[in-house]
């Protein structure tokens, strides 16, 4: 067995330098500042203890480090995931309840299992069913959704919901209860967020602040942000006034924690943590190829299901909640020059540190502040222009997309993934059983061959040239039967026909028998099937059937070569691009 391949630690431990520990210890150090707010917001989110995201921010960090491929990805809770925790833990126990907090467990616990054993049967290609559009429109909407789900919490109102419909019902009915102090509070600091993400950088950059010191002042704003308003809060006694505080959040590191063995909640709770094992090996697998290709380093995908598994096991065992790598933050370690894994080792230190010696302060936190930092989060998630754009290029992939937002929104997240996962194979189903094929001719003085829809090309009365531009398979076999019988109809005179398969990667045992009933039905025609093109791997396995022994023709390298050994120069009219 090859170590490195399921232990990545043993690719840059061995060459790590001071220079790299250097510039890793500066990246945890911001990274750290930037996480606690975070951590602690994505928990209250989920419907969990704030320390639980302090928690699901040490094991996971050190454990992905060890196991994961990326230099530069940062592990931890993000916005998304615990959306999806709170939904999948909703039908099963009441948010902070000891059963809230065992399921979040178990859903971390549930989806590292699942997703270490789709890394060790590399089944990272799956990941692939999630369309762009879909994941795309899941996002923009979950981003909807937490954003709503937070108003409550800058008004100072009771309220609930997992979707909008829900939530906008609880905010109406409650409005008139809106607290002051918290809404003046949670208020002033969504407008310093948002000014801090829209004009602080250009404001410190005009003040003489280099640009790259200046985009991570920027990206660290919300720890001010928390600084100031829980002295606020303490100094002021905000709570006493009705302010909503986190309250008090227990000092120490996490204690080894383990999952509920009862088969029913497994069953339960199955589904939610595949979901969010997925959804969140997407999210971590585009952040870490958009960071890697710009060092020119590179992801495993299946190792990556095995880092992020193991992240999520610690996470589960040590008391957190289901974590993934993270955009915003991951960004952050990138630009503040993180070289290895080594740097989110780091940032676990400083966050145990801060469970240590912050915990006492951060019971004077405002829930208010937490709320209006999800929420300037989550508005980098929301992409309007997307719909826009994806209606424009393909308009079954804006079905998909835009099914998965209205369901998300309106019913679940569940419902709106699942929805866009079953319409993205859906239409991959629908689009690959009708494959694009054209009838070609040879560009005059050429060894080229094109459309004879789009191109000015020589073609014959008793050879045709049939380009199928897709790979042969199950759904599309019989299509490819009905297309080649309606050409042979259309040209009577017809006495060879090639098949050109330059971009067939796949003949499976279905599409290898209508190819069967193709060369049979073309010999009682008088015609004769030959094929041109074909892909080694292709042509292994056609050499173990007995369609080539029984084929009317001939196997051709080049259609040019076909064109050759059948078309008389006699035989070549142009004919003109319709």
């Amino acid at each position: 067995m090859n170590l490195q391949r399921y232990l990545p630690l043993l690719q840059w431990l061995p060459q790590y330098r001071k220079e790299q520990a250097a510039s890793d210890l500066v990246a945890a150090v911001i990274v750290t500042v930037m996480l606690i707010p975070q951590s602690l917001a994505y928990a209250l989110l989920a419907g969990l203890p704030a320390q639980v995201g302090l928690y699901a921010s040490i094991l996971p960090l050190v454990l992905y480090a060890v196991f994961g491929t990326s230099r530069t990805l940062s592990v931890g809770p993000v916005a998304v995931v615990a959306l999806m925790t709170a939904a999948a833990l909703a039908p099963i126990a009441a948010p902070g309840s000891p059963e809230y907090l065992a399921g979040a467990v178990l859903l971390a616990v549930m989806s590292g299992l699942m997703l270490t054993a789709m890394g060790l049967m590399k089944l990272g290609f799956l990941a692939n069913f999630l369309s762009h559009p879909v994941i795309s429109g899941f996002i923009t909407a979950s981003g909807l959704v937490i954003a709503a789900s937070q108003i409550r919490h800058l008004l100072g109102i009771e309220g609930f919901g997992h979707n909008l419909l829900e939530i906008g019902e609880s905010l109406a009915g409650n409005l008139g209860q809106t607290h002051g102090p918290t809404l003046l509070m949670g208020t002033g600091t969504l407008l310093f967020l948002i000014f801090a993400r829209t004009h602080l950088k250009s404001l410190l950059v005009r003040s003489g602040a280099s640009a790259r010191a200046a985009d991570i002042a920027t990206k660290t704003a919300p720890i001010l942000a928390v600084l100031v308003t829980t002295l606020l809060a303490w100094g002021l006694g905000l709570g006493a006034l009705g302010v909503s505080l986190v309250g008090q959040v227990p000092s120490g590191l996490p204690q080894l924690t383990l999952p509920s063995m009862d088969v029913v909640v497994w069953k339960q709770l199955a589904v939610g943590a595949l979901l969010i094992g997925v959804v969140g090996f997407v999210e971590s697998v585009s952040v870490g190829q958009t960071l890697a290709a710009k060092r020119r380093q590179r992801l495993d995908p299946d190792q990556e299901l095995i880092g992020l598994g193991a992240a999520n096991l610690g996470a589960g065992f040590s008391g957190g909640m289901p974590v993934t790598g993270g955009f915003s933050r991951s960004v952050v370690n990138f630009d503040a020059g993180a070289q290895t894994p080594a740097a989110g080792a780091y940032t676990a230190v400083g966050i145990a540190l801060a469970t240590l010696v912050l915990t006492p302060a951060i019971a004077y936190l405002p829930t208010t502040t937490l709320a209006a930092t999800i929420i300037v989060a989550v508005a980098t998630l929301i992409d309007f222009p997307a719909l826009r754009r994806t209606w424009r290029y393909s308009r079954p992939d804006f079905g998909a997309m835009l099914t998965t937002i209205v369901l998300t929104l309106l019913h679940s997240v569940e419902a709106g993934i699942v929805a866009g996962v079953g319409l993205s194979i859906g239409l991959f189903l629908y689009r690959t059983s009708r494959p694009h094929s054209a009838v070609v001719g040879r560009v005059p003085g050429t060894e080229h061959f094109r459309n004879i829809q789009r191109h000015q090309v020589e073609t014959s009365q008793q050879v045709a040239f049939l380009r199928v531009d897709e790979s042969l398979y199950f759904a599309n076999a019989r299509f490819l039967e009905e297309t080649v019988l309606d050409l042979v109809t259309r040209q009577p005179q017809l006495k060879d026909l090639v098949l050109v398969c330059p971009a067939v990667n796949l003949i499976d045992a279905s599409a290898l028998e209508s190819l069967e009933t193709i060369n049979e039905r073309m010999t009682d025609a008088g015609v004769r099937l030959h094929l041109s093109e074909v892909k080694g791997p292709v042509m292994d396995r056609l050499r173990n059937t007995q369609l080539l022994s029984r084929l009317g023709g001939q196997v051709f390298l080049s259609t040019f070569e076909a064109w050759r050994a059948l078309v008389t120069p006699a035989e070549m009219p142009l004919t003109s691009a319709r």
